[in-house]
């Protein structure tokens, strides 16, 4: 667990991480709810690009205990700076977004984010897929106090219970880890220094001593899938994650050209590179996402997920993704599909 906490610090840029919560979501409103607590504020602004699953578990996770806002999002799929500055205030504990979002595109202003909310005394805490930090900043680099994720994406086969295996991260300031809800090993040298120990450290601030009187606890975590990410990581390299970040941007880059050439597709909805995820539109179809799903079964193909329910300003919306699973053969059997699926 060490070494799955040391290589994720090392990719992450962060000198602390936890031990795994259950999943991103988990570890998420765990996160915005660590900076409540430091800050002694109860406002938490959000960033309306995220998924309406993570949103739901946020609100559920921390109702009675802070309020939560959203943010608008611009219509090239970032956030709404003019939003942001019109709604903190100094009761504002943190503001949370993600990078990618969970449209896809990258988040480009984290620094004007970041600065904006620390000028109002507010901590950030961002949100972010691993499989990406071989080609683009950690968070830190933009201002980021504390992040969070899913190392779901570095080695975990997805399953019935998804594979999921949430993180949080800071820097090694007694302010962050006094108020981590999750277990933590770390290491002191021996005897001699040929001697280490590993143990757990500030085993008291946790549920596991406090119990019922803990402001916050961990229920499911996901060990197993910690240390399949610990191997991951090891076996990868820097160099191996760097050229798994670049393959998921020419696969995802190769993807939206071929849709976009499909008559009636209006694909990326957002501008600017995307990773793994992105949107595409159907309205000039004539038909729904839901036909064209049911559709798509009969060719072996799961459609993407539809998104007219919970993002209704999008229209006939579906999110697709493809990551580094994916083949050539597959992508072109998607767009030849769709291509007789919509003719």
């Amino acid at each position: 667990m060490f070494e799955y906490q040391s290589m994720m610090g090392e990719l992450l840029n962060m000198e602390v991480v936890s031990s795994p919560t259950y999943d991103w979501s988990s570890a998420a409103s765990s996160a915005i709810m660590m900076a409540v607590r430091i800050t002694g504020r109860n406002e938490v602004l959000i960033s309306s690009n995220i998924s309406r699953e993570r949103l739901s578990h946020m609100k559920n996770f921390t109702k009675g205990r802070a309020s939560l806002k959203t943010l608008k999002y611009n219509p090239d799929g970032t956030l709404s700076l003019e939003d942001l500055q019109n709604k903190i205030s100094s009761d504002t504990a943190a503001v949370y977004f993600e990078n990618p979002t969970f449209f896809g595109c990258f988040e480009t202003q984290g620094k004007e984010i970041a600065d904006i909310a620390h000028k109002a005394g507010a901590l950030v805490v961002v949100g972010v897929d691993p499989s990406s930090l071989g080609i683009v900043k950690p968070p830190i680099e933009y201002g980021a106090d504390i992040v969070c994720g899913d190392a779901q994406p570095l080695g975990n086969a997805m399953n019935y219970g998804g594979g999921a295996c949430g993180f949080i991260a800071s820097q090694d300031e007694e302010r962050f880890v006094s108020e981590y809800p999750t277990l933590l090993v770390s290491i002191v040298k021996g005897e001699n220094d040929e001697h280490w120990a590993f143990g757990e450290c500030t085993h008291e601030r946790t549920s596991y001593v406090k119990r019922g009187e803990s402001p916050d606890f961990i229920g499911t975590s996901s060990w197993l899938n910690a240390i399949t990410s610990a191997v991951y990581l090891s076996l990868m390299g820097p160099a191996g994650m760097k050229e798994l970040g670049e393959g998921i941007l020419r696969r995802t880059a190769y993807t939206i050209k071929k849709l976009a050439s499909i008559e009636g597709l209006r694909v990326p909805v957002f501008s600017g590179p995307h990773f793994k995820e992105f949107i595409v539109n159907f309205d000039a179809t004539g038909k729904t996402v839901a036909e064209i799903n049911k559709k798509l079964l009969s060719y072996g193909i799961f459609g993407g997920k539809d998104l007219s329910r919970d993002y209704p300003e999008l229209g006939q919306s579906a999110q697709y993704c493809v990551t580094e699973v994916h083949t050539l053969d597959d992508i072109n059997q998607l767009v030849s599909a769709l291509k007789e699926v919509l003719a």
